[in-house]
């Protein structure tokens, strides 16, 4: 590993931020999936839970709208709804989903400096009332025109932005959050030798 790869590497994972991630539940296109993945990795999310309980798991993403983002990512996915949201909940404080509905809050209002999971549902449906029903709360993303919807990976991009704005403010992006052996296996994962940590 060249010095200068090393040091890109190392800024990056410095920045990851374990307190943040995002849940997709049945979204059927790959590549909608696939540039989800690529605004976490631009944010800072390093794991992402992929349910699907409706079609199959999925084999592949689509590498144009992912740039490869996949391969610096940390992907679970589930089949199970309670399973995910057992794992989800060990780490995470909130789980808001995209649901519009009356005690709906506006994604403006929300903490998201706090650890917490942004769920989004498949296409067409959106979310499902059973995980509706498993979440805290539910939350809409803020628009005056004729259409009431963003393509998923719009949404999640506005949203996981929020969530950037909010955290840099709060200096969370200034201080390493990842430790332990989550940060072994990525650098190892990620091609990192221990000659390079001399």
């Amino acid at each position: 590993m060249t010095p200068e790869r090393f040091e890109r590497l190392t800024s990056v994972l410095n920045k990851r931020q374990p307190d943040l991630t995002v849940v997709l539940e049945n979204v059927f296109d790959p590549h909608n999936i696939s540039a989800v993945m690529r605004t976490c990795d631009a944010v800072g999310i390093q794991d992402i839970y992929i349910l699907n309980t409706k079609i199959p798991p999925h084999k592949k993403w689509g590498a144009k709208s992912s740039s490869s983002a996949a391969r610096w990512l940390s992907i679970h996915q589930f089949t199970d709804a309670a399973a995910c949201f057992t794992e989800v909940r060990k780490r995470f404080k909130k789980v808001y989903t995209t649901h519009l509905s009356s005690d709906a809050v506006g994604l403006y209002e929300l903490n998201l400096t706090e650890p917490v999971a942004l769920v989004f549902g498949n296409e067409h449906s959106g979310v499902s009332e059973e995980i509706i029903a498993m979440a805290d709360g539910n939350f809409i993303i803020p628009q005056v025109g004729i259409i009431k919807s963003l393509n998923i990976s719009v949404a999640c991009a506005v949203c996981l932005y929020e969530a950037y704005r909010q955290k840099n403010n709060a200096g969370h992006y200034d201080g390493v959050k990842l430790e332990g052996e989550k940060l072994q296996t990525l650098r190892k994962e990620w091609g990192f030798f221990e000659e390079d940590q001399q």
